[in-house]
């Protein structure tokens, strides 16, 4: 499995800022009010991958330095299991791309908004929104792209050496 790209998700990120600021510019008055706490959600898988990241690394450094982990009792540490780090990689990487996506829609949001800004009195309550969104969506993009950092296998010694032919 490959890592995330991060000029992927920039290009990504660029197009939908453009495509969603040509919708709202094209639809903004039939839009229903965007209330403040609409991008909260994003926030709180932010905060969710963070500590799940944060608890992975812990358990696999203490799993390689064979040493329990923070809060365990000598000898209790278990192992992580392989297939677990595998879907937790998988995880991140959409986590990435849909932090990517939506931080796209919020900037094209915030695209409108920002302008309007001393016209049009909705366009205040939109534009906090819209920070609120661009914000967690990018918090969001962040801290999976922290969890898939912390899902790589460090090389070993058995990857440095040259693979030997058979005869």
């Amino acid at each position: 499995m490959t890592s995330v790209r991060r000029r992927d998700l920039l290009a990504l990120a660029a197009g939908l800022a453009l495509a969603s600021w040509l919708l709202v510019r094209a639809g903004y008055g039939s839009l229903p009010e965007l209330q403040w706490w609409l991008p909260v959600p994003l926030g709180v898988l932010a905060v969710a991958e963070l500590l799940g990241a944060r608890a992975l690394a812990a358990r696999l450094s203490a799993q390689r330095d064979r040493r329990p982990s923070p809060g365990r009792t000598p000898g209790a540490t278990r192992p992580v299991e392989p297939m677990l780090v595998a879907r937790v990689a998988v995880l991140a990487q959409a986590s990435a791309y849909v932090g990517a996506v939506l931080t796209g829609c919020w900037a094209g949001l915030l695209l409108h908004t920002v302008p309007l800004l001393g016209r049009l009195s909705a366009a205040t309550a939109d534009t906090v929104t819209g920070v609120l969104g661009v914000v967690f969506a990018a918090g969001l993009t962040a801290a999976a792209l922290w969890l898939e950092h912390v899902c790589k296998i460090p090389p070993g010694e058995d990857d440095d050496a040259a693979p030997t032919a058979r005869a």
